[in-house]
């Protein structure tokens, strides 16, 4: 097969990003005898393609056709006028598998589509999100409805809203777990502290992970903070995650967000944490909150959408507009004794270890198998 797939969501260093280029490694690791074609586009940030592309240098079975055009613009060609097929630009292909931003057309009925929805946002939490967004991915949503023959969702949630609100046969939707990539691991103390010490962190903190926008939550975990000011004083909050969108949060005296942190100092604050919150509205699935686990970090998640599905008894559940619940669930780990703590690192250990890309990969590679058989 000659499989094609988009990664131009690649170079915005979100959770999306992830996906994208987990699924892509990780696929070029376990498939040799397939011939992959990475499509992407960007303008001001094409040298981040070029990257990813020069990291995979020594796989064979791989081309690359990157636009220096801003994504803004294929959107209005691909998702509103419905211009120019993608064969233009790869050739003909098998598969083509399209990011959760932008639907081209394809010329030829032999050309299987496949795409991944992260969530429904559009229909579920409409107000959370900025409108170009909204409006974009529903009219994406759209196309993908009629013309997509595969729809990959991160949740057995997600695919349940996603049959819910399109309508779309269950059969065509295949939900297909993410995981943390193999860089989130325990790290040693030395090493640890050295990120701490740039940052001015001590210990004990607890950590948040997550780009600045009303769907996060993120004043809510601050508002929980004012309470330990006197309380607690020793214990901080320590925010990552760059700025999104929306009315930007007034960090606190015990509050510190470090913006936007490269991941090897993103799995350093995993690792010194003692304990991670993740208070989220909705998730279609909540790559973070693996990512703690696989670091061993005790997780405190919301009790809602994907979330629940996805850290189920490994982690502390709570309503995510209840501070008292979100206060109580940190007071609980910042008060066990050794054992009883061990005992929450062992479980998001174990928990984060049931989630791999090989695992990934292999599900998404049957998919595209099993649509060109017409097995779908």
């Amino acid at each position: 097969m000659k499989i094609a797939i988009d990664i131009s969501q690649i170079v915005y260093g979100t959770g999306v990003s992830s996906y994208t280029e987990n699924l892509v490694e990780s696929l070029l690791k376990i498939d040799h005898k397939n011939e992959y074609i990475l499509f992407g586009s960007s303008a001001r940030h094409y040298k981040k393609l070029v990257d990813f592309k020069n990291k995979l240098r020594n796989h064979t079975n791989v081309q690359f056709k990157f636009l220096p055009l801003p994504i803004s613009a294929l959107e209005f060609v691909w998702n509103r006028t419905n211009f120019f097929p993608i064969e233009k630009f790869i050739g003909d292909v098998d598969i083509f598998h399209s990011s959760d931003w932008i639907q081209p057309p394809v010329k030829s009925k032999k050309t299987k589509l496949v795409t991944t929805v992260h969530d429904m946002i559009p229909y579920l939490f409409p107000n959370s999100a900025h409108p170009k967004i909204i409006a974009v991915q529903k009219r994406r949503l759209e196309k993908v409805k009629n013309k997509v023959g595969a729809i990959i969702t991160n949740s057995k949630t997600t695919k349940e809203d996603l049959v819910k609100f399109l309508q779309i046969p269950e059969n065509k939707v295949f939900p297909i777990y993410l995981a943390a990539s193999d860089e989130f691991k325990p790290q040693d103390d030395e090493k640890v502290n050295l990120i701490l010490e740039k940052f001015n962190i001590k210990k004990p903190y607890i950590l948040c992970v997550a780009t600045q926008e009303p769907r996060k939550n993120i004043q809510k975990i601050i508002d929980v903070f004012k309470n330990f000011e006197e309380a607690r004083p020793n214990v901080k909050l320590v925010l990552a995650g760059k700025y999104g969108w929306g009315k930007e949060f007034v960090p606190e005296a015990n509050v510190n967000w470090t913006k936007f942190i490269p991941k090897d100092e993103l799995i350093a604050l995993y690792c010194g944490c003692r304990a991670f919150v993740y208070p989220s509205l909705y998730e279609g699935f909540g790559l973070p909150i693996i990512e703690a686990m696989a670091c061993g970090a005790p997780v405190i998640c919301s009790n809602n959408s994907s979330m629940l599905e996805v850290a189920k008894e490994a982690a502390i559940l709570v309503d995510p507009r209840s501070e008292k619940q979100i206060e109580h669930a940190i007071e609980l780990v910042l008060d066990l004794d050794l054992e009883n703590y061990q005992k929450l690192v062992r479980a998001s250990l174990n928990r984060a270890r049931g989630y791999s890309w090989t695992k990934t990969a292999r599900e998404t590679l049957k998919v595209y198998e099993d649509l060109t058989k017409d097995q779908i």
